[in-house]
């Protein structure tokens, strides 16, 4: 089965020249406000990869640097982030993979404390959408990733901070693998306890890390 964070991890995120557009720095400004913001988020998540595979599951996330991504009934996957590190478990190899979560696009959701205008530009398109895309064309290597939010409004309808809401992302790596995420269900500022983020090394014992 090939490996669900290498779409997440494999697409860097660096320094690009500033947004200039006043156009584009308001919506960018939307979004950091919108990340400032947010506390928790819980969602379900629909996962396609190049083949047309589709995986399902919950997220839930907790700022600062904390996100998991805990796979459907008999998917022996398991994505989380520690505040740290980005890991990737595969349970059913006994395998850990560990990427510095600063060093992954998802950084963009899990630090706000970021000045997103120096990485990131929005993309032209739907009116009603935010798409924004982060990547470093010093390095095609790291492929990209475009995170996608829905303009909600301020006043209720259930929408996140700064009015806006997200609906996924789409990462792209060097060779052109497509890997897309789509939410539902989402829901700001639930309690969420920090054991949610903690896992159980295969490679050791039973014990949750």
């Amino acid at each position: 089965m090939r490996n669900p964070l290498m779409a997440i991890a494999t697409a860097g995120v660096a320094v690009l020249v500033p947004v200039a557009a006043h156009a584009q720095t308001g919506d960018l400004a939307s979004v950091q406000a919108h990340l400032r913001g947010l506390t928790t988020m819980t969602a379900d998540f629909s996962q396609t990869d190049r083949n047309g595979q589709v995986l399902t599951g919950a997220l839930t996330m907790k700022q600062p640097g904390r996100i998991r991504f805990q796979y459907q009934k008999g998917v022996p996957l398991l994505i989380v982030a520690d505040g740290g590190a980005l890991t990737f478990v595969d349970y059913s190899v006994k395998q850990v993979q560990r990427w510095p979560v600063r060093n992954s696009p998802l950084g963009v959701l899990l630090d706000p404390s970021r000045d997103i205008s120096r990485f990131a530009t929005v993309v032209p398109g739907d009116g009603r959408l935010i798409s924004v895309e982060a990547r470093d064309p010093k390095h095609p290597e790291y492929g990209r990733i475009t995170l996608v939010f829905a303009r909600t409004g301020s006043g209720g309808g259930g929408g996140g901070p700064a009015g806006l809401m997200l609906q996924g992302w789409v990462a792209l790596d060097s060779q052109n693998n497509r890997t897309t995420v789509r939410l539902s269900n989402q829901r700001f500022g639930t309690p969420v306890a920090d054991s949610t983020f903690r896992w159980t090394d295969p490679r050791r014992s039973a014990s949750p890390r």
